[in-house]
């Protein structure tokens, strides 16, 4: 167990998991509250345990490194959060979409999105001074069952 676990145990507490792995739904809850640095430990706890062999490391590291991003721009830090920001869009597009219930196209949109108004700003304003803060939710799962009905198989 590490110092955080207890801290994290509090975060994840009451948190309506919906099916999900309660550090996987602690991250959401936590970075739709704006506590991006909280949703990077809630995952990264999960993440550690599983290891590198697990499927989802490299999805689960694309999250933290989302999270990241938006702890770097609640610090000013506009380079940095780019930086994240590109690696997380590389680990997600190792996976179809959806994934573990989430639209991987709207999250790479989404990254592409800030960073263009980070870059284009010509890295001197933070978009997250005027625009309002991202909001991630995993698909329901009668969505999530429509949308993998659709996919062809061959």
């Amino acid at each position: 167990m590490s110092k955080k676990s207890p801290a994290i145990a509090a975060l994840l507490e009451g948190i309506d998991t919906e099916g999900l792995d309660p550090h996987y739904a602690g991250f959401f809850a936590c970075f739709n509250r704006g506590l991006y640095f909280e949703a990077h430990d809630v995952l990264e706890e999960l993440w550690l345990v599983q290891g590198r062999s697990a499927v989802n490391y490299a999805f689960h590291k694309g999250l933290i490194q989302l999270a990241g991003a938006f702890v770097h721009l609640q610090k000013n830090r506009l380079k940095p959060s780019v930086a994240l920001f590109r690696l997380a869009k590389n680990n997600f597009r190792l996976y179809p979409t959806p994934h573990q219930r989430l639209d991987l196209d709207w999250i790479l949109s989404l990254i592409q999105d800030w960073r263009t108004a980070i870059e284009s700003g010509d890295f001197k304003c933070n978009p997250l001074d005027t625009r309002s803060k991202p909001h991630l939710k995993p698909l329901p799962i009668n969505r999530l069952d429509a949308a993998i009905s659709t996919v062809p198989l061959h």
